[in-house]
């Protein structure tokens, strides 16, 4: 009872169930079942079988894509909290990404046939699907823009601007890691870094960056400006 109630604490948190009836949290937090994911295991692959929902109860959650030539692109990073797989869990499709544990990570999962179940009887919690969805159409658009138009290092800082919303300043990244969320090289990120430490905006330890002044790096973002390609 007690693990229920801390995971409608979680969802309520999550906009897709925000506002929902505290009864309806509950029915959702019963219908799920708990798994444990190693370090960098996979928890499922492009084109798999979409057959659940996925929470974030604690750890993180890499979703990632790859291109024709096989490079691998980071589309997001879950942390607690956040729910994913709602897209092909919907439309009975297949997985559009590959979902990777970063570290030990504790989800909860809702399988399709009970989730759907509950979406016919919950209105509101469908028009909160619908909202999620756009949503997301939105966030994919935007991330496709930066690519095209914005230079690396203006990608670079917008993804730790970004991080440092979700996480706090102290962003738990490895510099490959950092590369791949904004497509681009480690060589670019490393350099990048180093003249942000330099100019007194970060610190940078293993693994992880210190944003020292995030207002200081969102002004230096947006003064790297758009590509040259």
């Amino acid at each position: 009872m007690l693990e229920n109630v801390k995971l409608g604490k979680i969802l309520a948190a999550n906009p897709l169930f925000a506002g929902i009836a505290d009864d309806a949290l509950q029915t959702v937090a019963r219908l799920s079942a708990n798994r444990e994911l190693a370090a960098h295991e996979i928890l499922f692959q492009k084109n798999d079988a979409a057959d659940a929902l996925y929470a974030v109860r604690r750890g993180e959650v890499r979703i990632v894509t790859r291109t024709t030539e096989g490079r691998e692109l980071t589309l997001n990073l879950l942390g607690p909290g956040d729910v994913f797989g709602e897209i092909a869990l919907l439309d009975g499709g297949c997985r559009t990404a590959d979902a990777i544990a970063t570290e030990v990570t504790i989800l909860s999962v809702i399988r399709r046939s009970d989730f759907l179940d509950l979406l016919a009887r919950e209105s509101t919690l469908a028009l909160r699907v619908i909202d999620l969805m756009c949503a997301r159409v939105r966030w994919m658009s935007e991330r496709m823009e930066e690519t095209n138009l914005l230079s690396p290092a203006a990608r670079i800082g917008r993804r730790l601007v970004d991080l440092a919303e979700d996480y706090g300043d102290d962003v738990q990244v490895t510099q490959d890691e950092l590369a791949v969320f904004a497509n681009t090289t480690r060589e670019t990120v490393n350099r990048q870094l180093q003249a942000w430490k330099r100019q007194g905006l970060i610190e940078l330890g293993r693994g992880h960056c210190r944003i020292l002044s995030r207002h200081g790096l969102e002004r230096a973002t947006s003064e790297c400006g758009l590509s040259r390609r």
